[in-house]
């Protein structure tokens, strides 16, 4: 019996760590799983995903720039997919329709609270940038209650924007949007949703966000500490933490809901870690 396909679409997806990633999921659960990487022309995504599953392939996982066009060709969206407004798991169901989810934020959740013993509920908390990456975790993190939720951007009025679109899920959370120079409090958690420190640039926030106290969390990884942890860290905080652990958590849960079944991830992790550094 041949193994169930699965892949990654993305342009470019040749450095894409999850078909690593997803054949340890599946050496770990015995689950016949193949899984490849898919990269699709810029202007050829949609073709790319039916031809995909009309070959019989299982579901697809889809990185940048194609999120926003999986959301928008889905027949169905779970809710932290439609509050994302961009997919990056895809699925047919039993009703031969295809389903949109996000596990993005699950993934930054579970990393966090599971791997790094991180309290968010009653906590501060300040998220940098309002592209689709912040946008994809809002929800998940609203989820968990925190205190307070700042969404700080270079343009203040997206940041603004983006926090209208989440408001109804605030609940009891204060969630505001401003610019990157506003901000003076100290916060418990400040989270980097931003590429810029890959570049070795950093967001012009003022030090007095950080406290002895305060956990920074970049959601890019890299072999070294990136930009933004290293400016924290200077600054006096507490510990800093990248999004490797992020990446493989948000595949855990599009396994499972493959699947049915959900993997350890904490060899996963660390076989990535000895990889990376």
């Amino acid at each position: 019996m041949s193994d169930d396909l699965y892949a990654v679409v993305g342009n470019p997806v040749s450095h894409s760590k999850s078909p690593r990633i997803h054949s340890l999921f599946a050496a770990q659960t015995g689950e016949p799983v193949e899984y490849t990487a898919i990269q699709a022309p810029l202007d050829g995504f949609a073709e790319t995903v039916t031809g995909f599953f009309e070959r019989g392939g299982r579901g697809l996982n889809v990185t940048v720039p194609f999120k926003e066009q999986a959301w928008a060709m889905s027949d169905r969206r779970t809710w932290r997919a439609e509050k994302a407004g961009a997919s990056n798991t895809l699925f047919i169901d039993k009703d031969g329709q295809l389903n949109a989810d996000n596990t993005d934020g699950a993934g930054l959740v579970a990393d966090l609270v599971k791997n790094h013993g991180v309290t968010l509920a009653g906590k501060r908390i300040l998220i940098l940038g309002a592209g689709g990456a912040v946008r994809g975790v809002l929800g998940p993190l609203l989820a968990e209650q925190p205190e307070t939720l700042v969404i700080a951007n270079r343009t203040p009025a997206k940041a603004r924007v983006l926090a209208g679109l989440f408001a109804d899920d605030a609940g009891d959370t204060q969630l505001r949007g401003c610019g990157f120079d506003e901000p003076a409090e100290v916060f418990d958690l400040i989270i980097n949703g931003t590429s810029a420190s890959l570049q070795g640039e950093l967001p012009p926030l003022a030090p007095a966000v950080i406290g002895p106290a305060t956990l920074v969390y970049d959601m890019m990884y890299s072999p070294d500490t990136t930009t933004f942890n290293r400016w924290a860290l200077s600054n006096g905080a507490k510990a800093a933490m990248d999004g490797l652990g992020m990446l493989i958590e948000q595949a855990a849960e599009a396994f499972a809901i493959w699947r049915g079944v959900r993997p350890d991830t904490a060899p996963v992790i660390e076989a990535l870690r000895d990889r990376v550094g």
